[in-house]
């Protein structure tokens, strides 16, 4: 069992629904070790000021509720940048032992540098019928269009300099990557996409975006198939492969590495 409970915080396009974890069977992972765990909560296409801004509340309300010092955040995507946010600028390092980002833009992508030179008017559609969905679905100031910008390499120069490390704070990365186009379909297109930009990726980010902190490499399967974007929270609630041998078998065995990882530093 960890010192300090468990906040898991989601990704774009995605919220923390009360009859579809995010997570699939992540979080059983902790709370058969007997750790308390709990979700973010923020929009799913809030920008990284908004839903810091909401993680920054959910930490104060978490921590009043449990008694609590620090929690242990492990975030996915987009979430990793929402955390640092509400980390640095928000001033919540105090209250967080650890962060461990899985698959986090924290560099940016080249792909997302070349996809923003499209019009601007054709970008602002697309964000403006996303942010109408999401609505429908729960969300209270979705901006596609400012979360695209967010991407792109030239925003994370900026954002990695005013959101530097909190040194109370330890860091922790993890990436990932499919074998081929045809690992996840449903990763297809982008998958395509970022390979002819950038390379190897696990469906939208190549494994030197996802690099901060204490890096723990690239996690590879046993299987055939790659880890992509959507495995990595377990959406289709199923293990790689039964085979052993190097590499994983199930995005559960990370998860596990995870959770012993934080109990050796004592978090």
């Amino acid at each position: 069992m960890l010192k300090y409970p468990i906040l898991l915080v989601h990704g774009m396009g995605f919220r923390d629904g009360r009859f579809i974890n995010y997570w699939g069977r992540i979080p059983e992972i902790f709370e058969n070790d007997g750790n308390m765990v709990f979700y973010g909560n923020q929009d799913s296409n809030g920008t990284i000021e908004e839903n810091g801004r909401v993680l920054k509340k959910r930490i104060e309300d978490i921590l009043d509720e449990t008694g609590a010092k620090k929690l242990n955040v492990i975030a996915h995507s987009k979430g990793g940048l929402d955390m640092r946010y509400a980390i640095s600028t928000l001033d919540m390092g105090k209250h967080i032992a650890s962060l461990t980002t899985v698959s986090t833009p924290h560099n940016g992508s080249k792909t997302v540098d070349k996809l923003l030179k499209l019009p601007d008017k054709a970008v602002r559609f697309v964000g403006k019928c996303s942010d109408i969905w999401l609505k429908i679905c729960g969300d209270k100031n979705p901006d596609a269009y400012s979360v695209y910008r967010s991407f792109s390499t030239d925003f994370a120069k900026r954002f990695n300099e005013l959101n530097p490390d909190d040194p109370e704070v330890y860091y922790q990365s993890y990436a990932f990557t499919m074998k081929n186009v045809f690992s996840d379909i449903i990763m297809f297109v982008p998958y395509s996409a970022v390979y002819l930009c950038e390379g190897a990726n696990d469906g939208l980010l190549t494994p030197e975006s996802a690099r901060w902190g204490d890096f723990r490499g690239v996690v590879r399967t046993n299987s055939n198939r790659g880890i992509s974007h959507c495995d990595e929270v377990d959406l289709r609630r199923r293990r790689f492969t039964k085979k052993n041998g190097d590499g994983v078998s199930d995005i559960l065995d990370v998860y596990g590495e995870i959770l012993e990882s934080l109990k050796s530093k004592g978090f």
